[in-house]
C-alpha cells in the first residue's frame, strides 16, 4: 500500500477555519481523514501540508512512526507550531487509514480500552466564540453557565481574566472573584468549574492575585495563568497555588513537554494532538507526564475531526482527566462530519467503527470556503495602548 496524495479542505467555521486533511492510497476506496486547524494561521498550514506532501508519497501509510519520522527530520529545519500542525494531522488521517485496513478502530490500536467512557466539558455558551471570549460580567457568566449545565454537562470552563500585562489591579481582582464566585453559587457544588487565564497575566504576582481571589470557589483547575515560555514562573505558581494549575496547549512536542515536567511546571498537561505531532507523540506526552504524575486534560477547542482524535486517544490513555470540546462551535457542526458515537453532554462512548470511524461530507466543507476569521486578538491592549496577550 502506498501513499498517493495528501489535500487539505479548509471550512470556515467563523472563530476558525478548520483544516482537514485527507491522505490518499493507491487501493481503491481507502483514505484516510485528519485535522491540522490552527487559528489564524491557514494559509501556513495550508502551504505547509503541500511541501510535506512530496515526503511521503510512496510510503506505506501503515507505517505510522517511520512517516512520522520522514515528516519531521527529512526537511532538515525543525518545524514550527504551523509545520507540526500539518505533521499532526496527517498522522491522524495514517491511524485512521491503518484501522480501515485493519478492520479495527484506532484506539485498540493505541493500548486498547481503559474506560467505559470519556469525560468531556465544554465551554459557556456550548461553543459559541461570542460566548466564550466575550463574558465579561457576572450576570453573563451565571446566564451562559446555566445553559450549559441544563444541558447536562457536569464541567464547565470560563475565559474571564481581563487583559493584564504585569500588574493586576484591584477592581480587576475583585471583579473576577465576583464573576466566579457567583457561576459556583449559581451551578451548585457539584459541577465542576475551570478558569482559563489565556496567558494573559504577564507576571506572577499578578497571576497569584486572581489565583488567590477565586480559590473560594473551588476550581477544578486554572489553565495558563502566565505565558507558556515562563516555565520558571509557572512551576513557582504551581508550587504554591492552591489551585491545580493546568498548561501545555502551546507547548509543542515531547521535547518542549520534557522542561515543563522536569519542572513540574504544571498539575495537568494540556497537549492538543492536531499541534504537537499527532496521536503517537501525545500518547508519549501522556507518558512523559504520567511518570511525573501528572494527568492530562487535553486542548480542543477545534473541529469535529479533532473531536474524533481526543475521543480515541481518552479511551486509550489512562492519566486523562476530562476532555475539552466544542460541539457547538457552529450550528452546522453534525452536517460536515458524521461521528463514530451519539455524543452525549459531558459524556462521549467507546466508538466500535474501523479507523475513526468518520465519514466526511466535503459538500458542506465546499458551502463554508475560506473566510479570514475573527480577529478577537486585536481586543487585547491597555486603556494606553499597550499591546498585551490575548
Amino acid at each position: 500500500m502506498k501513499i498517493t496524495a495528501i489535500k487539505a479542505l479548509v471550512c470556515n467555521a467563523e472563530m476558525r477555519n478548520w483544516v482537514f486533511v485527507r491522505v490518499e492510497t493507491d487501493e481503491p476506496g481507502l483514505f484516510g481523514w485528519g485535522e491540522a486547524t490552527l487559528e489564524w494561521k491557514t494559509r501556513a498550514v495550508v502551504g505547509a501540508l503541500q511541501d510535506l506532501e512530496a515526503l511521503l508519497i510512496g510510503q506505506d501509510p501503515r507505517n505510522v512512526e517511520q512517516c512520522y519520522q520522514i515528516l519531521t527530520r527529512h526537511g532538515f529545519w525543525r518545524l514550527g507550531v504551523e509545520g507540526m500542525s500539518a505533521v499532526s494531522g496527517i498522522e491522524i488521517a495514517l491511524w485512521d487509514i491503518l484501522g480501515k485496513s485493519l478492520g479495527v478502530p484506532v484506539w485498540r490500536l493505541l493500548g486498547g480500552q481503559v474506560r467505559d467512557y470519556l469525560r468531556t466539558y465544554t465551554h459557556l455558551g456550548l461553543g459559541d466564540m461570542k460566548a466564550v471570549y466575550e463574558s465579561g460580567s457576572a450576570d453573563t457568566i451565571v446566564e451562559r453557565g446555566r445553559i450549559v449545565t441544563q444541558a447536562g454537562y457536569d464541567a464547565v470552563k470560563v475565559v474571564c481574566i481581563p487583559y493584564t500585562h504585569y500588574v493586576s489591579p484591584a477592581k480587576a481582582v475583585d471583579s473576577v472573584a465576583d464573576m466566579v464566585g457567583a457561576l459556583r453559587e449559581a451551578v451548585g457544588p457539584d459541577i465542576d468549574i475551570m478558569v482559563d487565564f489565556h496567558g494573559r497575566p504577564a507576571s506572577v504576582n499578578a497571576a497569584m492575585d486572581y489565583l488567590k481571589a477565586i480559590e473560594p470557589a473551588r476550581i477544578m483547575f486554572a489553565e495558563e495563568p502566565v505565558p507558556p515560555e515562563d516555565v520558571a514562573g509557572l512551576a513557582h505558581i504551581t508550587a504554591r497555588s492552591a489551585i491545580p494549575i493546568a498548561s501545555g496547549e502551546r507547548l509543542i512536542g515531547r521535547r518542549e513537554f520534557t522542561q515543563s515536567v522536569a519542572a513540574r511546571a504544571f498539575n495537568i498537561a494540556q497537549p492538543d494532538i492536531c499541534h504537537t505531532g499527532g496521536l503517537l507523540e501525545t500518547k508519549k506526552i501522556a507518558a512523559l507526564a504520567e511518570t511525573a504524575g501528572i494527568g492530562l486534560a487535553p486542548h480542543n477547542p477545534l473541529g469535529p475531526i479533532a473531536g474524533v482524535a481526543a475521543l480515541h486517544f481518552g479511551i486509550s490513555t489512562p492519566n486523562v482527566i476530562i476532555q475539552e470540546e466544542m460541539s457547538g462551535a457552529v450550528a452546522w457542526y453534525d452536517d460536515v462530519v458524521t461521528w463514530p458515537i451519539d455524543r452525549k453532554p459531558g459524556r462521549w462512548d467507546v466508538p466500535d467503527l474501523p479507523g475513526l470511524g468518520v465519514t466526511v461530507n466535503e459538500d458542506v466543507i465546499a458551502r463554508h470556503p475560506f473566510k479570514q476569521e475573527v480577529l478577537h486578538a486585536r481586543n487585547a491592549v491597555m486603556p494606553d495602548g499597550t499591546v498585551v496577550d490575548w
